[in-house]
């Protein structure tokens, strides 16, 4: 068992490429695992998670697997079940203080990680400590409800009819922007041509108003011809004695 793993390590490239293909076919199931169900999927995928990844990595079923972050070499052989490198304690020759026979997990995660593109950037993201509550369960069930829920999501947000909402939402403000902006207009909503739509609007809505039963303003008094000027009555004059 040992041997293999130190063999997957070696190999930590091809084995990089060969759990993202597999990673993107169960993420593509997720319609079907949603019908059948997840929690009758645990047990069968948990099983064959055991022995596969058990035989390749001799994996401990942590329930939150890292392999692709530390260079296929799962940290949960430490017998220090350290996540997030070596303690001080590594010898000399790269073997494991506790266990001498053994080389220290973290030198061979080191060596895995630097075979994998961006390997060395991944290993160096700081780990969560263990949640013991999913020691057992099936850590590609999980990764794989997670991910297609996120791009559910994605596609959600993506929603065309919401684009449309926001495209007549920006073409009514360039018309009829608010009475008290919270922003900065833009220019268009202060051009010319705006103004003359605003203008046209509300003198065709005060002629409406006119038009219907309004009656002539009379003028002032001081407006009305003075008598005896044109188009008034001639005054009478005073007879001479």
């Amino acid at each position: 068992m040992y041997a293999v793993r130190l063999f997957a390590t070696r190999r930590s490239r091809f084995f990089q490429r060969l759990y993202r293909l597999f990673e993107a076919v169960i993420v593509a199931l997720d319609p079907l695992f949603r019908r059948i169900g997840y929690e009758r999927l645990e047990a069968p995928f948990a099983f064959l998670e055991r022995n596969t990844k058990g035989f390749l990595f001799d994996c401990k079923m942590c329930g939150q697997c890292v392999l692709s972050s530390t260079g296929m070499t799962c940290p949960m052989n430490c017998p220090k079940n350290l996540r997030n490198g070596p303690c001080g304690g590594v010898r000399g020759n790269g073997n494991c203080e506790v266990r001498p026979w053994m080389r220290c997990v973290w030198v061979e995660a080191w060596d895995g990680a630097a075979r994998m593109p961006e390997g060395l950037d991944r290993i160096r993201v700081v780990q969560p400590p263990v949640n013991r509550e999913l020691e057992g369960s099936s850590s590609w069930l999980r990764v794989a409800r997670e991910k297609a829920a996120e791009m559910r999501e994605a596609r959600q947000s993506a929603d065309p009819s919401k684009h449309m909402l926001a495209r007549a939402f920006r073409k009514a403000r360039e018309i009829e922007p608010a009475a008290a902006p919270v922003a900065f207009e833009p220019d268009a909503a202060l051009s010319v041509q705006w103004s003359r739509q605003r203008t046209s609007v509300y003198d065709a809505e005060a002629g409406q108003e006119k038009s219907v039963g309004d009656k002539p303003e009379e003028g002032p008094v001081g407006d009305k011809p003075e008598e005896g000027s044109i188009g008034g009555k001639p005054k009478k004059g005073k007879e001479q004695v």
